[in-house]
């Protein structure tokens, strides 16, 4: 049912806007909207604190208008006859009614809005994304049983080891003494799909490679 305001540059019809506004925050339900505007621009000015529910809708109104339209404004005061007869009134407030469709007051996104919804598209790109697993340097000491071993053959051993996420990197071998050596060797792991530990245990001193490895030790970790 349609409301109706009349007077709205007097007291009274303050009056009537404010006893409407009793317990509501808008004109029309719950949410802004062109009647809002409507009695808006209607109103000469911000009701007085005779009228506190008036006077907190005018200035909830404001601020959305002001966001809406964020140009600087000097202040405008309109000259001239009475206040228009309610034929008058009507013909402006039918006009607005049906251009309502087609122009959205409150569309128009400030610069704070758009990048918020801007940082908001993005993150949900990246939680779309898989994330990437880290990496991580491994050096490794690889000791024979005795002088005897064949270093070649336990090299051999080492880079036989396969898997995803395993590098095997570059190697040479140190001399310990008693003319033992032992195998130094680099890798690159994926820190989810390799765990070092495992590598040692389950595959380098493991059957059959451990007729060479005596034992192995981790050297320097480093995340890349």
């Amino acid at each position: 049912m349609a409301l109706t305001f009349s007077d709205l540059h007097t007291e009274e019809g303050v009056k009537s806007v404010e006893d409407h506004l009793a317990g509501k925050t808008y004109i029309s339900g719950d949410q802004l909207s062109v009647d809002d505007v409507k009695v808006y621009a209607a109103v000469s000015g911000k009701p007085s604190d005779a009228f506190p529910n008036a006077s907190r809708w005018y200035d909830c109104v404001a601020s959305h208008l002001a966001k809406s339209f964020p140009g600087k404004a000097v202040g405008v005061s309109i000259g001239g006859s009475a206040a228009a007869t309610p034929a008058q009134a009507e013909a402006p407030a039918a006009a607005a009614a049906d251009d309502d469709d087609d122009m959205d007051l409150f569309g128009d996104e400030t610069e704070e809005e758009k990048k918020a919804a801007e940082e908001r598209e993005a993150a949900k790109k990246d939680t779309k994304k898989p994330k990437e697993s880290g990496k991580s340097s491994v050096l490794m000491e690889v000791k024979p049983w005795d002088d005897e071993t064949d270093m070649k053959k336990l090299e051999e051993c080492v880079r036989a080891v396969e898997m995803p996420g395993l590098l095997w990197g570059a190697s040479k071998l140190v001399p310990v003494g008693y003319g033992i050596k032992k195998l130094t060797i680099m890798l690159t792991i994926v820190d989810d799909l390799v765990s070092p530990d495992n590598l040692i245990e389950d595959y380098l001193t493991c059957e059959p490679n451990n007729e060479y490895i005596q034992s192995v030790d981790i050297v320097a970790f480093n995340k890349i």
